[in-house]
């Protein structure tokens, strides 16, 4: 793979912490995608909110907002890792659908190429600027923008399970799956909208926790413990 998108779970990067950043883990991530960037691997990077806000985590306002507050959440995780890629040594850009003044670049595919052409490790925060949106969709829908070879989702558990593993202990790990089973029995690896963005133009996924060790770099060396999803 020589052009890839990143997922990174909100929550993952809040560590144990649960919310908020952990730094430990942010620069872990970092130092991982560098080692890909040193290969010549184009690497494209979108957070979650998760660590910060859910778009139904209240059922006071009204949806819309709370979706534009999910977007926002996105940005500020985009500038914190983004200077934590940094600070390890890549240069970075992070684009919007939405002008954010000096913060971001507002996103453009041709921008975006261009970024990833110069090695610029580049982020997309903000989804897709629409509320009912996930930023799940948003991945996918950048990483077909930019014709992505696969996207990497490093999330808080291992892979996709049959049923929620912290719920179910006898819950079962796929190796291998179908996007189309994913859709077919309403795994919860990515919405729906996103499985049949993923289905509908052959986009690959490698599901995989972020904090197990070295996971990322592990994924694409081929040693992967994770759960594919073929198209």
């Amino acid at each position: 793979m020589k052009r890839i998108l990143l997922k990174l779970s909100g929550e993952a990067l809040a560590g144990d912490k649960k919310t908020g950043f952990d730094e430990a883990t942010c620069v872990g991530v970092a130092k991982q995608v560098r080692q890909l960037v040193d290969k010549g691997i184009q690497v494209s990077v979108v957070t979650g909110g998760g660590n910060f806000w859910r778009g139904r985590t209240s059922e006071t306002i009204d949806r819309v907002k709370a979706d534009q507050i999910g977007m926002l959440a996105t940005v500020m995780n985009c500038i914190y890792v983004s200077d934590i890629f940094r600070h390890v040594g890549m240069n970075t850009e992070i684009f919007t659908p939405f002008t954010c003044g000096a913060f971001t670049t507002l996103f453009s595919k041709d921008a975006a190429n261009a970024a990833l052409k110069e090695g610029k490790v580049i982020f997309f925060a903000g989804g897709t600027g629409h509320p009912y949106f996930s930023t799940d969709t948003g991945a996918v829908l950048r990483a077909i923008e930019i014709e992505a070879d696969a996207m990497l989702l490093a999330k808080a558990i291992d892979g996709i399970y049959d049923s929620d593993p912290k719920v179910n202990p006898e819950a079962k790990k796929y190796d291998e799956i179908s996007i189309q089973e994913v859709i077919d029995k309403k795994l919860a690896a990515v919405d729906l909208t996103a499985s049949i963005l993923c289905l509908e133009n052959r986009l690959p996924m490698l599901v995989f926790g972020l904090n197990e060790g070295n996971s990322i770099v592990e994924t694409m060396s081929g040693t992967f413990t994770g759960t594919k999803v073929t198209v």
